[in-house]
C-alpha cells in the first residue's frame, strides 16, 4: 500500500499518489503515512493542526508562507472537487528561487503534496465546493502568516482559466491576496525567509 513519493521541481516539495483500492462499496486508500515520508525529508512530519478550506470554482488562495522558525509545513489533499496546486520557492539563496511547480488535486487521483517550511503556497479551485485538507505542522501564527502577489509576472505561474469541465473560469481571490506584495518587494523588504537558515531548521527537525 505504498504511496509513489516524488520530488517536485522545486526543492523539498513532494507529491505524493496513493495506493487506492475500490469494490462495489467504495474505495479506500492510506491519505497520509508520515513513517513513509521520513526518509525523503530527513524526519517525521510532526503534525499538530488540521485545516479545511471549501471553495467555489476561480477562488485563488495564496500565496502563503510563513517565518521560519517555526513557519508551517503542509500536506494537502483535496478531498471532493480539484485544484490546483502551486509550491513556489520563495528562499532567499535557493538554487530553485523564483521557480514553481503545480500539482493537480482531486477526488479521482487524491494526490497529495508536501510543502516544507519556507515555500510559498497557492491553489486554485477548479471545481465548485472544492474541499482541500492541509495537515499542518505548526498552529496558525496571524504574526508570522505572510503573502506574495500569486499574480506577479515575475513568477509567472501559468493559472487554468477554465474549470475541470472546460467551462470558463473568473479569478476570485481574497482582498489580502490582492494587496500582497511583487516577489521583488517582498525580497527587498526582508520579508522572505532565507534558504540556507530554512536548511538549518530543516536539520535541527532531523536531530530532534
Amino acid at each position: 500500500m505504498n504511496p509513489k513519493i516524488e520530488p517536485l521541481s522545486v526543492g523539498d516539495a513532494f507529491a505524493v499518489t496513493p495506493q487506492q483500492f475500490g469494490d462495489p462499496r467504495g474505495v479506500f486508500l492510506e491519505s497520509f503515512r508520515g513513517d513513509l515520508l521520513a526518509p525523503h525529508l530527513g524526519h517525521r512530519p510532526d503534525i499538530v493542526q488540521t485545516n479545511l478550506s471549501v471553495s467555489a470554482a476561480g477562488v485563488l488562495r495564496g500565496l502563503h508562507f510563513a517565518d521560519v522558525p517555526p513557519s508551517q509545513a503542509k500536506y494537502v489533499t483535496c478531498i471532493s472537487g480539484a485544484v490546483l496546486d502551486v509550491v513556489a520557492d520563495i528562499r532567499v539563496g535557493s538554487p530553485t528561487f523564483g521557480q514553481w511547480d503545480a500539482v493537480l488535486l482531486d477526488d479521482v487521483d487524491r494526490r497529495a503534496v508536501y510543502v516544507a517550511e519556507g515555500l510559498g503556497h497557492a491553489f486554485l479551485s477548479l471545481a465548485d465546493g472544492s474541499a482541500v485538507m492541509y495537515l499542518c505542522t505548526a498552529p496558525y501564527a496571524p504574526g508570522r502568516e505572510h503573502g506574495v502577489d500569486p499574480l506577479d509576472p515575475e513568477l509567472g505561474i501559468d493559472w487554468p482559466t477554465t474549470d475541470r469541465d472546460g467551462r470558463p473560469i473568473t479569478l476570485s481571490l481574497s482582498d489580502k491576496d490582492r494587496a500582497a506584495p511583487s516577489l521583488a518587494a517582498a525580497r527587498e523588504s526582508g520579508l522572505l525567509p532565507d534558504y540556507a537558515a530554512t536548511r538549518e531548521f530543516y536539520a535541527s527537525l532531523a536531530g530532534s
